[in-house]
C-alpha cells in the first residue's frame, strides 16, 4: 500500500492528494494513509500536509531509496525488485549471495561500498551518497559464452543515460569504462556463475562517480565525476532510473534479436578509442596499435604496428590511450 501511495505522490508531484481521495482510492481508512504518510516522512521524504487540501510530495531525501526508484521505473524485469543499503562491502559480493534466490533483473543499490571491485582485482572507490554503487542480477537462457556481452550493454546504457541527463560529452572506452575529457566516470565489472552450457547468473556492476567533489591526488589525472564536469550536482535518481530503463530496452532488444546492433550502434558512435592509437596491455607486455573496427560480437579489431590485425577479447587485456589514460 506504501508503494501505491508513494507512486501517486510521484506521478501528481507538486499537486495536493486529499486523504479522502486516496482512501477511497485504494479502500483504506484516512487513517491509514495518515500512517502510511507519516512512515514515508520517516523515511526521509518531504510531504507537506495541509488541511483540506491533503498531502503534496516536496522533494525526496538524496539517498537512493529502492522503493522510490521503482515507482519511476517504467521497465518489465530490470529493477522489479530494488534491495538498498546505506553502507555494504560491495554491491557484486552480495548480489552473488543472493542470486539464485531471487528474481531475474533484480538490483542492490548502495549509498557506500567499503570494498568496491572493479576488472582485474582492482579496487574502487565508492564514497557516501556521492555516486551510483549498483548490480543488475540477470538470469538470460544464452549461451556462457554470450555473458560478457552484457557488459557492452551496460555500458551503452550507462553512456546513454549521462548524455541524455546531464548533456555531458561522455564516451566509452572499450570495454567497461566510460570517459568524459579523457578521465574515468565510470567503471563495469560483469561477473558469472554457471556452467560449461548454461549460465546460472550474471552480475553487472556498474559505478559512476556523481557527486565525487575532489580526488585523492594519485587519481586526478585519471579520474573524474559528473558534479566536477557539469560544475553543478547531479540527481542521482534520475540517472539512475534511464540507465535501468535503457538497459531493459537494449537487454531486451538483445534476447529477442540476438544481436548487439543497437547497443553496439551507441558504442560505435560514442567509443572513445575507435580510429585512434592504443596501448594494450597483457600481463607485463605492452603493444601499440591502431583501433579499426568494433566487431559485430562487440570485440575490438586493431592494427598492430607490424600491420598484424588482432581481435581483443575484453577478459584479457586492459587498453590505454598512446599517452595517458585514454
Amino acid at each position: 500500500m506504501k508503494e501505491k501511495i508513494l507512486k501517486e505522490l510521484y506521478d501528481r508531484k507538486g499537486e495536493y492528494v486529499s486523504g479522502e481521495e486516496l482512501s477511497g482510492k485504494y479502500g483504506v481508512s484516512r487513517t491509514a494513509i495518515w500512517k502510511h504518510m507519516n512512515n514515508l516522512k520517516k523515511e526521509g521524504y518531504r510531504i507537506e500536509t495541509t488541511h483540506k487540501k491533503g498531502y503534496k510530495l516536496i522533494e525526496t531525501t538524496d539517498r537512493l531509496i529502492g522503493q522510490s526508484i521503482k515507482v519511476a521505473l517504467k521497465t518489465r524485469y530490470i529493477g522489479n525488485k530494488i534491495i538498498d543499503f546505506d553502507t555494504i562491502d560491495s554491491t557484486n559480493s552480495y548480489a552473488k549471495e543472493i542470486a539464485k534466490e531471487v528474481l531475474h533483473g533484480t538490483v542492490i543499490i548502495s549509498e557506500e561500498q567499503t570494498g568496491g571491485r572493479g576488472r582485474m582485482g582492482r579496487s574502487w572507490t565508492s564514497p557516501k551518497s556521492e555516486g551510483i554503487w549498483m548490480s543488475i542480477i540477470l538470469k538470460p537462457d544464452i549461451p556462457p559464452m554470450e555473458g560478457m556481452k552484457m557488459t557492452q550493454i551496460a555500458a551503452a546504457s550507462t553512456c546513454w543515460a549521462i548524455r541524455t541527463v546531464t548533456g555531458l560529452e561522455a564516451y566509452i572506452k572499450w570495454p567497461n569504462d566510460i570517459v568524459i575529457d579523457g578521465k574515468k566516470v565510470c567503471g563495469i565489472l560483469t561477473e558469472m556463475a554457471g556452467e560449461l552450457n548454461k549460465i546460472d547468473y550474471l552480475i553487472v556492476g556498474i559505478g559512476v562517480n556523481v557527486n565525487i567533489e575532489k580526488f585523492p591526488v594519485e587519481f586526478r589525472d585519471i579520474a573524474t565525476s559528473l558534479v566536477i564536469e557539469k560544475g553543478e550536482k547531479v540527481d542521482r535518481r534520475t540517472i539512475v532510473i534511464e540507465l535501468l530503463q535503457q538497459f531493459e530496452k537494449l537487454y531486451m532488444d538483445y534476447i529477442n534479436c540476438g544481436t548487439l546492433e543497437k547497443s553496439l550502434a551507441i558504442i560505435r558512435n560514442y567509443s572513445a578509442v575507435l580510429g585512434k592509437s592504443i596501448r594494450i596491455l597483457k600481463g607485463n607486455q605492452e603493444l601499440r596499435a591502431e583501433v579499426i573496427a568494433i566487431n559485430e560480437e562487440g570485440l575490438l579489431r586493431v592494427r598492430l604496428e607490424d600491420g598484424k590485425e588482432e581481435l581483443l577479447i575484453s577478459g584479457e587485456v586492459s587498453i590505454r590511450g598512446s599517452e595517458g589514460y585514454i
